[in-house]
C-alpha cells in the first residue's frame, strides 16, 4: 500500500507534465511537415518534458539524454535540409563527445572517487564513530551528534553519498536503536549527515557544475567549505535541541556505555590520582614502571597542549610580522631617465598648467647656447645620468639597512592567547585516564583522516596543486591509509604473517576500488556526453531562446529570479537526482545569470546547497533507499521519509542564510584569489 501511494504520486506528476505538453504542442504543424521557428521551440520544450518523464519511468539517464538529443536534433536539421540531416546529426554526436572527453577538469573525478572508495575500505569509519560518540558522551543526543560529525568527516574524505549512508546505517542505526532513540530521529541524522558529501569538498557535484558552468573548481571548493560546515552545525544544533527538549526521543548514554577499558599501565597508575598528566609525570621517577611506555603515554597526553602552543606561536609570528617594503630605487636608477625627485610634483593639490616655455613656438637657440646652457642638446641627458651614477656609488658604500621592526601585537591576538591558555588549563584539568584513552582512539582514527583531508583540500585551496594533482595525492594517501590499517588489523590477528596478509588485502582493496571507480566514472562521463548532445539539440530547436524570452517577459528583478530558480531546482530535486538536474537544467539557467547580474560562483554554491534535497525528498530519495536496504525489518520507508523532513527544513534555512549573507560562501574565495 505504501509503495502504491508513491507510484500514484509519480504517475500523477508524469500525467500533469504530459497533459501540459499535449495541450501546448502545435500538432498541426508536425502533421503538415512545415515547422517554423516557433514550432521548433515548442519541439524543444516537448523534448525537455519527455526526458523528465522518461527518467522518472526508470530509463538510464545518460542514454535517454543521448537518444532524445539525437532524435530531436535530427528533426531540427531535417527541417532545414533533409538531405544533410543524417550526416549533420552524426557529426554533432562526434564533436560533442570529443569536446567533453577532452575536458581536463573531468580527470579529477575518477581520482577523487578512487580516493573515496579506498578510504571507505580502510576500516576507518567504525573506529571514528566509536571514538567520537565516546568523546561527545556528555552532549545531549550524543549518538546522533556523533553520527552527523562522522558523516561530515567521512563525506569530506569520500564524497560518495551511498557509501556513507550505507556504512552509517550498519554502524550507527543499530547503536541508536539499542540506546532507545526514536527511529525518525536516527534515520534523519544518518540520511542528512550522509548527504553532506555532495556539498563539502572534495565534491564530485562541484566538479560537474564547474565543468558545466565554466566556473573554477578551486573557487567552488573554497566557497563550499563554510556553507558545508554551517549546514552540519545546524544539523547538530537541531539534534541537541530535540534531545534537550524531548529526552525520550534521544536518551543519553548510560554510565556503562561511557566506560573505556584501560590498558595495564593506566590501571596501575589510576589509583594514584584522577588526572592522567600528574600521574604520568609522577611515574617518571618510579623505577618499577616501564620508562619507555610512561614517556610515550606522557607525550601522547601533552599533544593537545603542544598543538595549541605551536598554533599560538605561529599566529604570533603572522600577526607581528613586519610589512614587506619593496625598494624600487635600483629599478629607477637603472633606467637613467627619471629620478624620484623628478617624478614628484612640486604642488600636490590641483591640476597645474603646463609651463609657458614648453608651449607654442620657440626662438631658435643662439650660437653657443648649447655650450652655456646645460639643459639644452646632448648635455641634458648627461646631466641626468651623472646624479644617477653618483647615487649608485653612494649606495654601494652605505651600510646595510637595519632589519625592519615587528608590528605591535594586535588586540585580537591577546584574546586568542587568553582563549588558548584557558584551553590549555581546561585540557590539563580534564585529562583523566578515561579521556586519555578516548583521545588515543581519536588519534588513531580521526587524525590520519584529517591529515589526508588537509593535504588534499589545503593544496587545492592555497594554490599548491590543481584539483587533478591533489586528487592523485589523495588517491596515493588512500592507498597508504588502507595498507596501514590492514596491517594493524592483521597484526592483531596473526603477527607472524601480518605483512603478507596486509599486502594481499591491500591488493584486493585496490582491485575492487579500481573496478568501482571505473564504473562510477564511466557513468559520469556518459552523462556528460548525453547532456552535451541534449543541450546542443535543445539550442538548435530554440528551446533556450523561448525560456529566456519567457523569463525576461516576467519582468523579474534579481531577487525574484533567484527565488524562482531555486524554487524550480528544489521542486526538481523531488523526482530527479542531482546528476540529472546539473547536466540537464544548469545549461538552461547559466545563460540567464548574466542578464540578472548573478555571479555563477555564488549561484553554484546555492545550487549545491539546494541539491541536498535531491537525496532527501521522496519519491526518489536515494538516501532513504540506501538506509532501508541495511535497516532492520521493522524500520519502514515512511518512517525514514518522516525523519528526513525536519532536515529538509534546515536545508531551506541554510539556503536562506547563505543568500542573506553571501560572505559565508564568497569570503574565502575572495580572500585567497583576489
Amino acid at each position: 500500500m505504501k509503495i502504491r501511494k508513491e507510484l500514484w504520486f509519480g504517475f500523477a506528476l508524469m500525467a500533469i507534465i504530459l497533459s501540459v505538453v499535449v495541450f501546448y504542442t502545435p500538432w498541426a504543424s508536425f502533421v503538415d511537415g512545415h515547422l517554423d521557428h516557433n514550432d521548433l521551440g515548442a519541439l524543444g520544450l516537448l523534448m525537455l518534458a519527455l526526458i523528465v518523464v522518461a527518467i522518472m519511468l526508470g530509463f538510464p539517464t545518460a542514454f535517454t539524454l543521448m537518444g532524445m538529443g539525437v532524435f530531436f536534433g535530427w528533426l531540427a536539421y531535417r527541417s532545414v535540409n533533409p538531405a544533410l540531416a543524417n550526416q549533420q546529426i552524426l557529426d554533432l554526436m562526434v564533436q560533442r563527445a570529443y569536446s567533453v572527453m577532452s575536458n581536463d577538469v573531468l580527470i579529477a573525478i575518477p581520482l577523487f572517487v578512487f580516493m573515496g572508495y579506498l578510504v571507505e575500505r580502510a576500516n576507518l569509519i567504525e573506529k571514528l564513530f566509536k571514538s567520537l560518540h565516546l568523546s561527545l558522551a556528555r552532549v545531549p543526543g550524543a549518538l546522533a551528534v556523533a553520527t552527523i560529525v562522522t558523516c561530515a568527516i567521512f563525506a569530506t574524505a569520500t564524497g560518495i553519498v551511498g557509501a556513507v549512508v550505507t556504512l552509517m546505517g550498519l554502524l550507527a542505526l543499530p547503536a541508536m536503536l539499542r540506546a532507545g532513540y526514536n527511529i525518525k530521529v536516527a534515520a534523519g541524522a544518518i540520511t542528512a549527515g550522509g548527504c553532506l558529501g555532495i556539498l563539502i569538498p572534495p565534491s564530485v557535484l562541484l566538479i560537474v557544475y564547474g565543468a558545466t558552468a565554466g566556473v573554477s573548481v578551486v573557487k567552488l571548493y573554497a566557497g563550499a567549505f563554510f556553507p558545508g560546515i554551517m549546514l552540519a552545525a545546524l544539523y547538530v544544533g537541531y539534534v541537541i535541541i530535540i534531545a534537550k527538549w524531548k529526552p525520550h526521543l534521544a536518551p543519553p548514554l548510560s554510565a556503562t556505555e561511557r566506560v573505556v577499558p584501560l590498558p595495564p599501565l593506566s590501571q596501575a597508575l589510576s589509583p594514584r590520582g584522577r588526572n592522567a598528566l600528574t600521574g604520568l609525570f609522577g611515574a617518571l621517577s618510579d623505577p618499577a614502571l616501564p620508562r619507555p611506555q610512561v614517556v610515550t603515554q606522557l607525550f601522547v597526553s601533552i599533544l593537545p597542549a603542544l598543538s595549541i602552543a605551536v598554533l599560538l606561536v605561529v599566529m604570533y609570528g603572522a600577526a607581528t610580522a613586519p610589512k614587506a617594503v619593496v625598494d624600487t630605487t635600483g629599478l629607477v636608477q637603472s633606467g637613467g631617465a627619471i629620478s624620484a625627485a623628478e617624478d614628484t610634483p612640486a604642488e600636490p593639490s590641483g591640476l597645474a598648467e603646463p609651463p609657458q616655455e614648453e608651449t607654442g613656438l620657440q626662438e631658435p637657440p643662439k650660437e653657443g647656447a648649447d655650450a652655456k646652457d646645460p639643459s639644452a642638446g646632448a648635455a641634458a641627458p648627461m646631466a641626468k645620468v651623472a646624479p644617477a651614477a653618483s647615487t649608485a656609488k653612494t649606495a654601494q658604500t652605505e651600510p646595510a639597512a637595519a632589519p625592519a621592526e615587528r608590528l605591535p601585537v594586535p588586540t585580537w591576538y591577546w584574546i586568542v592567547l587568553a582563549a588558548g591558555l584557558a584551553s590549555l588549563v581546561l585540557i590539563s584539568w580534564l585529562m583523566s585516564w578515561q579521556r586519555l584513552e578516548i583521545f588515543k582512539m581519536l588519534l588513531a582514527s580521526f587524525f590520519p583522516l584529517a591529515v589526508l583531508i588537509l593535504a588534499v583540500l589545503g593544496s587545492i585551496v592555497f594554490g599548491l596543486a590543481t584539483p587533478t594533482e591533489a586528487a592523485a595525492v589523495g588517491g596515493f594517501g588512500g592507498i597508504l591509509l588502507a595498507g596501514i590499517y590492514r596491517y594493524l588489523a592483521a597484526r592483531q590477528a596473526k603477527p607472524e604473517t601480518a605483512v603478507s596478509a596486509a599486502i594481499k588485502d591491500l591488493g584486493g582493496i585496490i582491485k575492487e576500488s579500481s573496478f568501482l571507480t571505473a564504473k562510477t566514472s564511466a557513468m559520469v562521463c556518459w552523462l556528460f556526453v548525453g547532456s552535451s548532445i541534449f543541450s546542443a539539440s535543445f539550442a538548435l530547436l530554440g528551446g533556450q531562446e523561448i525560456i529566456e524570452r519567457w523569463v525576461l517577459s516576467l519582468g523579474l528583478n534579481t531577487v525574484q529570479f533567484m527565488l524562482l530558480s531555486q524554487f524550480i531546482i528544489f521542486i526538481l530535486g523531488w523526482p530527479l537526482e542531482w546528476t540529472e538536474i546539473i547536466v540537464i537544467f544548469m545549461p538552461i539557467f547559466i545563460p540567464l545569470l548574466a542578464k540578472f547580474n548573478v555571479d555563477p560562483l555564488f549561484f553554484g554554491l546555492l545550487v549545491a546547497l539546494n541539491l541536498q534535497t535531491a537525496f532527501l525528498s521522496p519519491p526518489v530519495a536515494m538516501a532513504a533507499f540506501y538506509l532501508k536496504g541495511v535497516s532492520p525489518p521493522h524500520v519502514t520507508l515512511n518512517q525514514i521519509f518522516a525523519g528526513m523532513m525536519p532536515f529538509m527544513g534546515i536545508q531551506l534555512l541554510a539556503l536562506a542564510l547563505l543568500y542573506a549573507f553571501p560572505g559565508i560562501g564568497l569570503w574565502l574565495p575572495g580572500l585567497l584569489y583576489k
